[in-house]
């Protein structure tokens, strides 16, 4: 059985090895293509076209063809890669140009990576995936498991991993800069969450929308003008994941990488408990980590808070008093405190205490093109699923905590299963709709 913690325990011992700030990477074990790289993108719009055009700028990467379930989305990829063939059905799409490609990406709403992703890995194929990788736990670990069967190149879609603020950031962490670490406080302040229940009425799908393929291996459900499609979908529970999946792999990522952190032992959710159909708001969630060689105890804290909700006024007080970013995260040291704004440069407090310190800011790289050099055999991505996995499941464990307000979820990683809720344990992993099965999956 497959162990992130010790996988990821083992990996960072050679990583220390080689030197405390240095990424982690794994190293690429396939040939590279000969003539460059053959990509196909699931999702053709928004994120997905960002996605697909940030790899696609690689001047070795030809953009084969896309599945996009809404014609009126199209725009972007008909005028500057006319060439590309559309599909709707992206089944089909892989049925008919595996054989042509060597990767996808993929960049739709949540509760279709996992299947468009593992159908990509059983035929071979690379995958960069957006996050949070997957919509549930059981869904991550099976395309770790396979991304690494396989052999395959990934790298999951936390682009500022790779951006100077971030790497900057782990430097100063794993350098001593602040000490050795007691507690981490993380927050966002978007509010993909939804109180209210769901409308009781259908409405007619827009003719350019294909609404069985958009609900995909999710049960089936009237349409709903705006609620779902297109940027809706992040408040309900069947689709996406909440606050804390939309934003929580990207602010959680320097504090894994900093710390070297495993897989956490608990997680406690101090918020309202989502609806039938929707992910509450404001949620403080609790989390308890194994410690490490850059912790100061045998546990480490890290808290996350969103909506309205942030660290408590006296650790606001640590890092200025003044008003928060609207995204970041404060870690506590022995020695000094870091406050780091999501995509900004890291400050250290007290200002007194650090006015003479000389900030040496890491290069940063293009986190799309380096997945295509290590496709063609040049380097190793720094965010593979052997990272990015474990990560994901981390942080899928706090909107699952929100189904059981005030209870302390005690975690085993190893067995993907709760210690002490069999409740629980009825969120890791959900069924598919008849005629949906995945292989590898279902």
């Amino acid at each position: 059985m497959y162990d992130p913690i010790q996988t990821n325990r083992r990996a960072f011992l050679r990583q220390a090895a080689a030197g405390l700030t240095a990424p982690f990477f794994i190293p690429n074990l396939l040939s590279a293509p000969r003539d460059g790289l053959r990509l196909a993108s699931f999702g053709a719009s928004n994120m997905a076209f960002a996605t697909l055009d940030g790899i696609a700028t690689h001047p070795k990467v030809k953009l084969v063809c896309v599945a996009e379930v809404d014609s009126a989305l199209l725009g972007g990829v008909k005028k500057k890669y006319p060439d590309a063939k559309v599909y709707v059905d992206w089944r089909e799409m892989l049925d008919k140009e595996h054989k042509n490609l060597d990767a996808v990406c993929v960049g739709t709403p949540d509760h279709m990576h996992a299947p468009m992703a593992v159908s990509s890995m059983q035929r071979g194929l690379h995958v960069y995936g957006q996050k949070p990788l997957a919509h549930d736990l059981y869904e991550v670990r099976k395309m770790t498991e396979m991304a690494r069967k396989k052999k395959l190149v990934t790298q999951m879609g936390i682009q500022i991993h790779s951006a100077t603020e971030y790497k900057t950031a782990v430097q100063l962490i794993q350098g001593g800069a602040i000490g050795k670490i007691k507690e981490v406080y993380a927050w966002s302040g978007k509010k993909w969450g939804d109180p209210e229940p769901r409308p009781e009425r259908t409405d007619q799908a827009p003719s350019t929308l294909n609404w069985d393929q958009w609900l995909g291996v999710s049960a089936e459900r009237p349409y709903l003008k705006g609620y779902y499609h297109p940027g809706e979908w992040r408040k309900r529970i069947d689709f996406g994941t909440a606050t804390f999946g939309d934003m929580g792999c990207h602010i959680y990522d320097p504090i894994f990488s900093a710390l070297q952190l495993t897989s956490p032992l608990s997680v406690r959710s101090e918020g309202a408990a989502p609806n039938a159909h929707n992910w509450s708001v404001n949620a403080v969630i609790h989390y308890v980590f194994p410690g490490t060689r850059f912790t100061s105890d045998k546990t480490v804290n890290v808290t996350w808070y969103d909506g309205d909700e942030r660290p408590p006024q006296e650790i606001q007080a640590m890092v200025g008093g003044k008003r928060l970013p609207g995204t970041g995260c404060i870690f506590i040291g022995t020695n000094g405190v870091m406050l780091l704004p999501h995509i900004k440069m890291p400050v250290l407090y007290p200002e007194a205490q650090f006015k003479d310190f000389q900030l040496k800011k890491v290069e940063g790289v293009d986190h799309y093109h380096e997945w295509v050099d290590a496709i063609l055999g040049k380097g190793s991505t720094s965010t593979p699923f052997s990272y990015s996995g474990p990560l994901t499941e981390a942080v899928l464990l706090g909107p699952l905590a929100t189904f059981f307000p005030k209870t302390t979820l005690e975690w085993n990683a190893k067995k993907l299963k709760f210690k002490n809720s069999p409740e629980a344990n009825g969120h890791v992993r959900r069924a598919y709709r008849a005629g949906w099965k995945v292989k590898g999956l279902s």
